[in-house]
């Protein structure tokens, strides 16, 4: 575990902790020190809770959540993240507990990858050498299945082979009814699984957690009029767990927490099942294959955790290590993994409070090293969508789409002018980030196919940036809460790459003159940038501004895909002046503002010439997640003087930061094998 790991531990305190995170529907967190100090909440904020109470010797202590306030907390001793788990360790009258969350989102098994199980276990042992009598209680709110607690819910109880199983579920159960951003799930149902077993007991009552503190027991009937208010007096779902008596022989049990919907997205008006359930296996059979997975799945986990964690403390440095660890599970549940009619896979992300749009390009972009570090084919997934969307008729513009849609409904563009003017598009933002992404994949998996199939559309985009790329006119990048900025040197930078992007392109599928003529214009290009961005030491964020910097982010693709355009006199000065212009928390992201964002502070990092320049960039941003005021899951858009979050949380784009990590091509390819 990274405790063990890392020797600053003692000093990591997380902005927020994943607890449950599968997608931006089932996304569970804390956003306290101690896990007593507040109730759960979904990663929007809105209230979710999971409470959890320990009797030990017929006293009852609160492990999880911060209700019922009237039972003491016990004592938290420990609190760690790696990958795929969170740990916490309490000690209290002799006994200490270690409860762990585990989520199983190994990017290379696309099955268990897609599966929404979270496991929770408990394992108790005796600390003082006397025997104690221990207990938990789980007790899960039925707000979880919806959106708020207005709406009706019925809950009910099942059985599977190997299961008792309690649900809960909108009682309408309108399937992709709506989309929007600060919204929850409202269809499917929630599962709280539990092994047939004589040490587990289930209820479907309200106030379980008050009546096991106050007697251990729970009802012995299940409230049964239904359909009933989401409110806080509705039946929970609720556990019991008898460990018996304690000794120093540690004693271990788990339980499964899932959610299930039938149809997960909606993609140009077809309704998609989540990917697991491709088949159309039952819910009852995925849960079953869960339980018998969990102790293969649980050493398999363990030693993924292990050895990522080591290579990228190798890799980066321990403050790198944890800034990618505490982005691991965050930027793969922003996502959602269902199949085309065809079965294939189609990964979409969310734009997580931002405006919730779906498979928007500059997230793709962003989020992109994660996934051609992991396995690139999960962001072919997302960039299939968006080509095959493109190659329609309806979108009639020379250049990329921002977006599909807005989540889950991925049906069209909905950003800016939409399908039907240029107002507020991104062209050469989107159709850079898309000619650098298929090249990217295409180096990755050793075949063009992808660009093959869609070429009529990159050539259409090629053609764009080659016109209006060196320099931009007024408009937006991905960086838009900046606003429209004309001439901009770093959008400029990711026009060129991509130019070559395409070359490289064209000679894989043996187009060779095409190749050697945008080769060619990417070179001239990249030369005239030289000239029309440099001012002194530095070069400056739009060719006309004098005085003015920015991080050139984009500028990292040069040397990862050996476009080498650029000499490194150009990545050197630019880091120079960097190390010049650092606040408390951070490198901001130009000469405007204080803010910054993460991503690309990490992109700008990996630009660097040593561990040295590395480390001064990245030292502030792992000082920042361990003093933020702002406790939400990982921001990455922040104030680099006071800390606090300018925006924008829980989003896929943290996955950015695995950049530095992909720039190691031995590594790379090691992880990419797996």
């Amino acid at each position: 575990m990274l405790l063990t790991t890392l020797p600053l531990a003692s000093q990591q305190r997380p902005p927020a902790t994943p607890l449950i995170t599968h997608d931006p529907y089932f996304s569970l967190w804390s956003t306290t020190d101690n896990l007593t100090d507040s109730d759960t909440t979904h990663w929007t904020g809105a209230p979710q809770p999971i409470t959890g109470i320990v009797r030990i010797d017929g006293k009852p202590f609160r492990f999880l959540g911060h209700t019922p306030d009237a039972v003491p907390a016990a004592q938290q001793t420990a609190h760690t993240i790696t990958p795929t788990h969170t740990t916490y360790e309490f000690r209290q009258n002799g006994v200490t507990l270690h409860l762990v969350f585990f989520s199983p989102a190994i990017l290379s098994d696309l099955d268990v990858l897609s599966r929404p199980v979270t496991y929770l276990s408990w394992t108790a042992e005796s600390t003082d050498a006397t025997p104690h009598q221990v207990s938990v209680l789980l007790d899960v709110d039925p707000v979880i299945a919806v959106n708020d607690r207005s709406q009706q819910i019925n809950s009910f109880r099942n059985q599977t082979s190997t299961l008792n199983v309690l649900s809960s579920g909108s009682q309408d159960q309108k399937i992709l009814n709506r989309s929007g951003d600060d919204l929850r799930i409202d269809w499917g149902y929630f599962h709280l699984a539990v092994p047939k077993d004589a040490n587990y007991k289930t209820y479907l009552a309200p106030h379980a957690a008050t009546a096991f503190a106050a007697t251990g027991q729970l009802p012995t009937t299940d409230a049964m009029d239904m359909p009933e208010r989401a409110n806080h007096s509705a039946s929970a779902l609720a556990t019991t767990i008898d460990f018996g008596s304690v000794t120093t022989q540690p004693v271990t049990r788990h339980i499964l927490l899932s959610y299930t919907d039938d149809y997960a997205i909606q993609y140009l008006q077809r309704n998609l099942r989540s990917y697991w359930q491709r088949n159309n296996m039952p819910v009852e059979q995925m849960l079953d294959l869960a339980e018998e997975q969990y102790p293969a799945l649980e050493a398999r986990g363990e030693a993924f955790d292990k050895e990522l964690t080591a290579d990228l403390i190798k890799v980066g440095g321990e403050h790198y290590a944890y800034i990618a660890i505490l982005s691991y599970r965050q930027a793969i549940a922003a996502h959602k993994l269902v199949a085309d009619a065809n079965g294939d896979p189609m990964l979409f992300a969310k734009e997580n409070f931002s405006n919730g749009c779906i498979a928007t390009v500059d997230v793709l972009y962003p989020s992109a090293p994660f996934f051609l570090f992991f396995n690139p084919k999960l962001l072919e997934a997302q960039l299939l969508p968006v080509l095959e969307y493109s190659s329609l008729a309806r979108w009639k513009f020379p250049f990329s789409p921002h977006d599909l849609g807005q989540y889950p409904l991925a049906n069209g563009q909905v950003y800016g002018g939409g399908e039907k003017t240029e107002e507020d598009q991104m062209p050469v933002e989107e159709s850079g980030n898309m000619l650098i992404l298929v090249d990217a994949v295409a180096r990755a998996e050793g075949s063009p196919q992808l660009a093959q199939r869609y070429w009529p559309q990159l050539t259409k985009w090629a053609e764009y940036l080659n016109l209006h790329g060196l320099d931009p006119e007024t408009q937006l990048t991905t960086d838009d809460f900046a606003g429209h900025v004309a001439h901009n040197a770093n959008l400029s930078l990711k026009a060129i790459d991509a130019l070559a992007a395409y070359a490289d392109l064209a000679h894989l599928l043996k187009q060779e003159a095409v190749a050697k003529q945008y080769q060619s214009t990417a070179k001239e290009m990249a030369a005239k940038w030289i000239t029309m961005a440099k001012e002194g030491d530095h070069y400056k964020l739009a060719f006309n501004s004098p005085n003015t910097w920015s991080q050139k982010y984009n500028l990292v693709w040069d040397k990862l895909l050996d476009y080498n355009l650029f000499p490194n006199s150009v990545r050197d000065s630019e880091v120079a002046f960097y190390l010049t212009r650092l606040n408390l928390y951070g490198l901001p992201l130009d000469s405007r503002a204080d803010y910054t964002k993460l991503d690309w502070s990490l992109w700008t990092a990996t630009l660097a010439s040593n561990s040295d320049q590395f480390n001064a960039i990245v030292d502030p941003i792992y000082r920042w997640t361990n003093e933020t005021p702002t406790r939400v899951p990982l921001t990455d858009w922040y104030d680099t003087k006071t800390g606090k979050q300018v925006g924008f949380q829980a989003r896929s784009v943290v996955g950015g930061v695995f950049i530095k990590a992909l720039s190691d091509k031995q590594l790379t390819t090691k992880w990419r094998s797996k």
